[in-house]
């Protein structure tokens, strides 16, 4: 068994995971630990993703999803593949920059055996700091679609549920307990995986984070945000790319964020509270 399971789900960013795995590959030289990179294609292999990897790196493994099969499934179909103490999803869009930054996840997993998953600080290209970790406030989820049409920015009531669900009130200068962390970069344990399973399929993409931390929160498993390992994160936000009502019907991305979130509130409607506080 390995000790890690890195997995990117690519849907034609086959340039971004190239640069992540080189990343990647540099961090882990000289590693202690047994490392497993896969990438779960979900574009079926139409921008050579297969080819690049054989050429420039073979050690990775390739799995092809059979289609666009969404983030959370594809996410399981690659952690399945390959056994792991510890399945780390990353998103494609990730650098990592800091020295050992995969050997001390894994060193600061081994050392907290209860802790079911973690999050790294994750920082904007510019050094900033990213909202990464988040809070089950139901009023803030319920009016989550208004961030994403720009409410925040005119009416202080919609800004303060949003910095609230984003956890703005906190500095990020310390390692806690928080409900749920990003999925861009989150690191789960073997034994979680085996008593509350993968993630739930049922959401294509957005919200299946949200979802998977809820779920091991139910089952005794703490999730946290740890601030002193950090990776750099683009944070393409591809729902948000078209800002306001019209994103429901020119972005693809934001109608299945908008399903996701539907999805959220009702599987969870009659059991909505905090764990981290």
């Amino acid at each position: 068994m390995k000790d890690v399971n890195i997995v990117f789900v690519n849907y034609f960013h086959k340039d971004d995971i190239l640069a992540a795995i080189r990343s990647v590959v540099s961090d882990i030289a000289g590693n202690l630990y047994d490392v497993q990179m896969t990438v779960a294609d979900n574009s079926q292999n139409r921008d050579g993703m297969k080819e690049m990897l054989q050429s420039e790196f073979p050690e990775v493994r390739y799995i092809d999803c059979g289609g666009n099969v969404g983030f959370g499934k594809g996410n399981t179909i690659g952690f399945q593949a390959t056994p792991a103490r510890y399945y780390f999803a990353l998103n494609r869009d990730t650098i990592i920059q800091e020295p050992r930054t995969i050997e001390r996840l894994i060193r600061f997993m081994d050392e907290h055996p209860r802790i079911g998953c973690i999050g790294p600080k994750l920082l904007n290209p510019d050094g900033s700091v990213q909202a990464s970790c988040y809070r089950y406030d139901f009023f803030s989820i319920l009016i989550k679609p208004l961030r994403h049409l720009e409410w925040d920015r005119e009416y202080q009531w919609v800004k303060r549920a949003v910095d609230r669900l984003l956890m703005r009130d906190f500095d990020h200068q310390h390692t806690r307990a928080v409900d749920w962390v990003l999925g861009a970069a989150m690191v789960v344990r073997q034994e979680v995986v085996e008593q509350v399973g993968w993630f739930d399929e049922r959401y294509f993409a957005y919200l299946e984070d949200a979802d998977w931390c809820r779920t091991m929160w139910a089952h005794g498993w703490p999730v946290y945000y740890v601030h002193d390992i950090a990776i750099i994160h683009g944070h393409a936000r591809d729902s948000a790319k078209i800002p306001g009502l019209k994103a429901l019907l020119k972005n693809r991305f934001a109608r299945i964020h908008t399903k996701s979130w539907l999805q959220f509130l009702w599987k969870w409607r009659k059991d909505f509270h905090f764990f981290s506080e």
